[in-house]
């Protein structure tokens, strides 16, 4: 059976954004030349509206996720790298079905969804411990089209959200983010450090945590407060002097043990955390408990492992989450229970430009960049573009 096109002037090629080698963003080719993807048994092909930058964009394209001292790498979890040249990044993807492959209802044609990111292996699928997923293991979403499989494109009716909006909350934020709390088992009532809050898996982290009844307390820079206070953190905590930064965030608890630590930065501040947890065991109802999902802050920490045993901290590494976890921010998205955090909107043959503004993000940045296809550009990236090409040194207020 042949796949169902929702249009027959679906294209033979499209634009797209190839990832040709490691390296600098000279590395991202532009090219309107791409063959326009097929989708197969159980697949939906998606015309991309917009798709979320993340920090693991950049990282795969440098290689920097080493797993021993001198690598330059990504991925190899599974063995063989499945990072192979050239390839399509962008895990975030929302979009239309424009066409379904075999044994997809033709129903879902025209319906607008977003993607779960994950490239779940056979043997496993309901968990994702590779771990992998679409703009690495496969082609994704900084193109004009991509064949996802139907069951992870989901469908978010919600007119209020806008298609940039929506990639804002995608599954590699918010699933890492929510993850990071039910390895920790966070529970209503716990306090809850989220470090690098005003990032995309940070914003999420403080929306998260109130949905559970958590209390998050967020470390960020003094002018992103009013921001992350209104989005839900308790208080927020500058980084500032390092010698003073576990009494400053007693002082915010009212003196009160951290139960839990969601730590996006990793470095010196590993230690400073656990320090927030064990400073009145007596105090402490549950384990002190830590989980790490990035390593901005460096990717080395000095511990000493007797006060891991000693204090009896639970540590959670954490990079991709469950089946059952996405399709709970899936519900939370379309009851309007989570909101998206969206900074700007980049034109897809801007993306070297994105980049470099994601690194050098200033002190008004907070949640997420997202990626639009030129040809979507009037309809779902203009309205949320920063002020003009110059501004764009400085976020948009």
């Amino acid at each position: 059976m042949a796949d169902t096109l929702a249009d027959t002037a679906i294209p033979a090629t499209m634009s797209a954004m190839l990832l040709t080698g490691h390296g600098d963003v000279d590395q991202l080719v532009y090219r309107d030349d791409v063959p326009v993807p097929r989708p197969g048994l159980g697949e939906v092909l998606v015309r991309v509206t917009a798709t979320a930058k993340n920090n693991t964009d950049r990282k795969a394209r440098e290689g920097l996720y080493p797993v021993k001292k001198g690598q330059v790498t990504s991925f190899a979890m599974g063995g063989e790298p499945t990072l192979t040249f050239p390839r399509i990044q962008g895990a975030d993807i929302a979009g239309r079905v424009a066409a379904v492959g075999e044994g997809v209802d033709p129903a879902r044609i025209g319906e607008r969804g977003l993607l779960d990111f994950n490239l779940y292996p056979d043997a496993r699928r309901e968990i994702n411990l590779t771990p992998d997923y679409y703009g690495h293991g496969a082609d994704g979403g900084f193109a004009e089209y991509v064949a996802v499989p139907s069951d992870q494109f989901h469908h978010v009716p919600n007119p209020e959200i806008k298609d940039a909006e929506l990639a804002a909350m995608g599954m590699c934020s918010y699933q890492t983010a929510y993850h990071m709390m039910t390895s920790a088992n966070v529970a209503a009532g716990e306090r809850v450090l989220v470090s690098g809050a005003s990032g995309g898996v940070g914003t999420a982290l403080i929306q998260l945590c109130r949905i559970v009844g958590a209390i998050p307390y967020a470390v960020s820079q003094p002018e992103k407060a009013e921001a992350l206070k209104a989005l839900g953190a308790e208080a927020v905590i500058d980084r500032g002097d390092l010698a003073t930064f576990v009494p400053r965030v007693l002082e915010a608890t009212g003196g009160a043990p951290i139960d839990a630590v969601m730590d996006l930065v990793g470095g010196e501040m590993t230690d400073l955390f656990i320090d927030t947890m064990i400073h009145d065991m007596k105090a402490r109802s549950t384990y002190p408990r830590l989980s790490i999902a990035g390593a901005s802050g460096g990717n080395i920490s000095e511990i000493l492992w007797t006060r891991i045993y000693l204090y009896q901290v639970q540590l959670f590494g954490v990079s991709h989450g469950t089946r059952e976890e996405a399709e709970q921010l899936i519900a939370w998205i379309r009851s309007g229970e989570l909101r998206p955090v969206l900074h700007a909107a980049f034109p897809l043959s801007e993306l070297h430009e994105a980049e470099r503004y994601f690194v050098s993000r200033g002190s008004n940045f907070l949640g997420k960049i997202v990626i639009v296809p030129d040809a979507e550009w009037d309809t779902h990236g203009a309205p949320f573009a920063l002020a003009s090409p110059s501004a764009r040194q400085e976020p948009r207020p």
